[in-house]
């Protein structure tokens, strides 16, 4: 990646017209963080500590968990500090890093969706043949390759945003560097790379969306020819927590990068939804609406007070 910029750190401006609400956004956010760190942990711990949880469905939601433990932890950590009353300077290397970390996790999560639908098809339309399809190979290569795919096009979007010149000014009017603002204050022409970056980061979504609904296509295809209406009910109860999610991940993308006309305080509301709120909600969208997962987090939390009293 070429550095040609005169700029050695950035200063992140935080939320537009969040002035004088510094001490309440601190607590606020770190509550949610906080939340967001425990839930997804204990969904880690219960679907490891559970051999009835040891399935294709549960090893890519125990990916998920990890991933909503790091994708908050990339902007949070520096927003509170700052929001602490703490300096509000951000290196050019930990801008880019950023960038790069914030785009990985969040290109490895809408992957893993699909893959997660592609578990759900399978499951909903082949069950007498569901195991031999979703073998342990399978699994992990397609957990791998969500890792791979979202490297591959978080260093393009990286590698994007920061071949260009940055020479001044160095305010960031936002709360983390991301794409959009950065352009801003390139030293450059930015009309070409903001198209391709458009298409970019709107196409890989898109796709994904089309393939997660070409599975519940699929999915509600096969669940209308059952016959009684518990298995149909059964049936999209396994699915709509999916779907839930699916919807507060992708909902944040379109409203943010393929808006046509950019709204700072909109984008940073919705990314501070899409940061920290939807994967503070993930376990619980998961483990109200799965009995296994409550029965193994009862089992898990039972175990803690155990050792706490003693």
């Amino acid at each position: 990646m070429r550095n040609t910029s005169e700029v050695t750190e950035f200063i992140l401006l935080g939320i537009p017209h969040t002035e004088d609400l510094e001490t309440m956004l601190f607590v606020l956010f770190l509550s949610f963080y906080i939340l967001t760190l425990m839930g997804n942990l204990l969904i880690l711990l219960a679907i490891v500590s559970s051999t009835r949880l040891h399935t294709p469905m549960y090893f890519f939601l125990c990916k998920l968990s990890v991933c909503d433990i790091f994708f908050p932890s990339v902007s949070s950590p520096k927003m509170l500090f700052y929001l602490a009353g703490n300096s509000r300077a951000i290196s050019y290397s930990g801008c880019v890093s950023q960038l790069f970390f914030y785009h990985f996790l969040g290109c490895t999560e809408c992957f893993l969706y699909t893959v997660m639908a592609y578990d759900r098809f399978v499951a909903v339309c082949y069950p007498l043949r569901y195991t031999i399809i979703m073998s342990h190979r399978l699994c992990a290569i397609l957990a791998m390759g969500t890792s791979f795919f979202g490297c591959i096009q978080a260093i393009f979007l990286t590698t994007l945003t920061f071949q260009l010149p940055y020479c001044g000014p160095s305010g960031v009017d936002y709360y983390f560097c991301d794409i959009p603002v950065m352009l801003k204050l390139a030293c450059a022409d930015t009309s070409a790379l903001e198209m391709v970056g458009f298409i970019s980061v709107g196409l890989m979504p898109l796709s994904c969306f089309l393939l997660i609904l070409t599975s519940y296509s699929c999915i509600v295809y096969s669940i209308l020819q059952i016959r009684s209406t518990e298995g149909q009910q059964r049936a999209f109860s396994t699915c709509s927590a999916h779907l839930t999610a699916i919807l507060l991940s992708f909902m944040p993308v379109v409203l943010i990068y393929l808006q046509p006309t950019p709204n700072p305080w909109l984008n940073a509301t919705v990314q501070v939804l899409n940061n920290l709120v939807t994967p503070m909600l993930n376990p619980l969208i998961y483990s109200l609406r799965n009995k296994e997962v409550k029965y193994s987090l009862r089992k898990v939390l039972e175990q803690v007070v155990l050792i706490h009293e003693k």
